[in-house]
């Protein structure tokens, strides 16, 4: 990334900051990586509020994932509360992964990625129907212990939006840059704490007195 001297400096100061404002971060244990996965695919387009919400009411709604599978597009929509292009989105992407894994493995799961290369397994997520960018990132980084940094829509424009990033960097260019200033032990805690500011009230706000520092470069169970 151009100028990543200086966005690097930017990035562990907010890093810092970060740290210093909020409470530690508590990282999620998924023995089943399909439980991040139904989790990433939700948290791409809704809050981390949210999303928490919708995985506990899809927990008491849902018999397992393999119900929530063979659901409706409609009958997920309505679990998720709201009827928009958005939610009709997420529950096509929900279907569409979970047949994808049953597909390929004949069960709803994806323990068997833990027994393959950290390689292997991207490549496996990444061809699969109903994933992007953001649920390859947190699944590798959640439940197979991978080195990665899933962004959000709103955690990106945050980047740009605060300067933190070249405002010509790309998704990809944006995660490779991350990667490389925040070490893999950290990779969660950055992660959250990202998010968490991105969400927050106050994001999205132009800077301030560190503008001129920046670089100058452009219910119950269902019965069945």
């Amino acid at each position: 990334m151009k100028d990543s001297r200086e966005y690097s400096k930017e990035v562990k100061k907010l890093y810092r900051s970060l740290k210093r404002k909020y409470p530690k971060v508590q990282r999620p244990v998924y023995d089943e990586p399909v439980d991040s996965l139904v989790y990433a695919i939700i948290g791409a387009e809704l809050s981390e509020s949210a999303t928490q919400s919708a995985i506990k009411r899809f927990s008491d709604y849902f018999v397992d994932w393999n119900d929530l599978r063979v659901s409706r597009v409609e009958e997920i929509v309505e679990v998720l509360r709201t009827d928009t292009a958005v939610t009709r989105d997420i529950a096509s992407a929900l279907t569409a992964a979970l047949r994808a894994v049953f597909n390929k493995y004949e069960t709803v799961s994806l323990k068997a990625l833990r027994k393959m290369s950290k390689r292997l397994a991207r490549q496996v997520l990444e061809k699969m129907d109903g994933t992007n960018r953001f649920v390859v990132n947190y699944c590798m980084l959640t439940s197979l212990q991978s080195h990665a940094v899933p962004l959000t829509k709103k955690m990106i424009e945050y980047l740009r939006t605060e300067q933190l990033v070249h405002p010509d960097a790309d998704e990809q260019v944006i995660e490779g840059f991350l990667a490389r200033q925040i070490s893999a032990e950290n990779g969660y805690e950055f992660y959250a704490l990202l998010r968490r500011q991105s969400e927050s009230r106050k994001a999205g706000a132009k800077k301030t007195t560190r503008e001129a520092k920046a670089p100058a470069k452009s219910k119950e169970k269902r019965k069945k």
